[in-house]
């Protein structure tokens, strides 16, 4: 049987503040008694739903709170509910199981088939507002998940993201360096909340990072490319990455043909192991350190390199109006007598539910180049740019 949820089919009054209920007078009362306490939040009110609440996992639009959101829901051997606006309350009782077939709201509470009871605690997870034990938190597999648990350093001139920075060298020549790949998390046992995961995660990371000057019709001067696999884990403020990456260097043609330096052409190259660690003192403060040991280099290269730095912006979703970020960035190099470069950006950034993040802002870089094709070259560059970060 099917059913319209109103107050006054019902008999159960809307409460205000601290929700109280009283007996139910009979089994099918005790039924919708039960769902409307579930959907009204029981003596817990959201700021706004769970990330996964709603039919087929849609996130539900509540301007005004949760108490305004229309739900769906279907209960075993029960009516189904429509629009219920308004917050009801009602005793939960502990004998009810909701099979996953029926549970369509209440599956977040704790997987399919949730024994009911006492309602779960409501806590914030980097962020955002989430069900404790609900199936976003869970550590279980996942396949492809969103976002990933080692984000890429924000201000790291080789990470695989994409991204396009213009700035005019020493020489007034104007360039745009650019980024184009990313990284994706293939497997993960753990959980799915929030912009900051946690479990063990394998993913993929991959880009192409070509110089093009723009002061001699976009030619391509340089090109480097990077793949490679992560092993991540992350648990509460910690992150660890062990990983693997080849990256090898390449001069442009037009740069080669232009400037008559075809033999001047190096064969860097590294196939590198990397060991990581990231760690968040605040919420909003990310600091990070790695170490990498390459087995196999040639053009230039050395075994050891060492990246450092410390990412600063506010977590969870930003919404439309996006919110402030700094970023400062070290890498040293053995092939430099462990010299390096030096990176610094600031800017506006906006970051959705997952951990993807598009910024824009100013970017400042000074030591030796990162086209490591010409790895033994100063540079300075001061210009902008703007960047999506996996």
């Amino acid at each position: 049987m099917q059913t319209d949820l109103a107050r006054h089919s019902t008999g159960l009054a809307p409460t205000h503040g601290r929700r109280r209920c009283r007996a139910p007078r009979g089994v099918a009362e005790a039924a919708l008694a039960c769902v409307i306490f579930l959907l009204g939040g029981g003596e817990r009110a959201w700021p706004q739903p769970p990330p996964v609440w709603g039919p087929s996992r849609q996130l539900l639009a509540t301007p005004g709170g949760w108490d305004d959101a229309p739900l769906n829901a279907r209960v075993v051997d029960g009516p189904d509910l429509g629009a219920a606006a308004e917050p009801y309350a009602a005793v939960i009782p502990a004998s009810w199981n909701v099979p996953p077939e029926s549970a369509m709201a209440w599956d977040v509470a704790g997987g399919p088939g949730w024994s009911g009871g006492a309602l779960p605690a409501v806590t914030t997870v980097n962020g955002a507002t989430a069900w404790e034990g609900s199936p976003a938190q869970l550590w279980q597999w996942r396949i492809l998940p969103e976002g990933v648990i080692y984000p890429a350093y924000a201000a790291g001139v080789h990470e695989s993201r994409i991204s396009g920075v213009v700035f005019q060298g020493a020489d007034r020549t104007s360039y745009l360096d650019v980024t184009l790949g990313g990284r994706v998390a293939l497997w993960r046992y753990g959980t799915a909340a929030g912009n900051r995961p946690e479990g063990l995660e394998f993913g993929m990371e991959g880009a192409a990072f070509p110089r093009l000057n723009l002061d001699s019709n976009w030619d391509v001067d340089a090109v480097d490319f990077r793949f490679g696999g992560l092993l991540t884990y992350g648990e509460g403020p910690v992150q660890w990455k062990a990983a693997f990456y080849h990256l090898s260097a390449h001069m442009g043609d037009e740069l080669a043909i232009r400037e008559s330096r075809l033999n001047e052409r190096i064969n860097f190259s590294r196939d590198a192991l990397v060991f990581g660690v990231s760690y968040f003192p605040l919420p909003a403060w990310r600091w990070y350190a790695e170490a990498g040991f390459a087995s196999h280099f040639d053009g230039g290269a050395r075994p050891w390199e060492f990246q450092f730095g410390v990412d600063v912006s506010e977590p969870g979703p930003t919404g439309p109006g996006g919110s402030p970020f700094a970023a400062i960035n070290g890498h040293l190099r053995q092939e430099h007598n462990y010299g390096g470069n030096l990176t610094l950006q600031l800017g506006w950034l906006w970051r959705g539910e997952s951990s993807d993040t598009f910024r824009l802002g100013f970017h400042y870089f000074n030591g030796k180049t990162n086209q490591f094709e010409f790895y033994d070259e100063f540079e300075q560059h001061l210009g902008a740019g703007i960047w999506y970060d996996y």
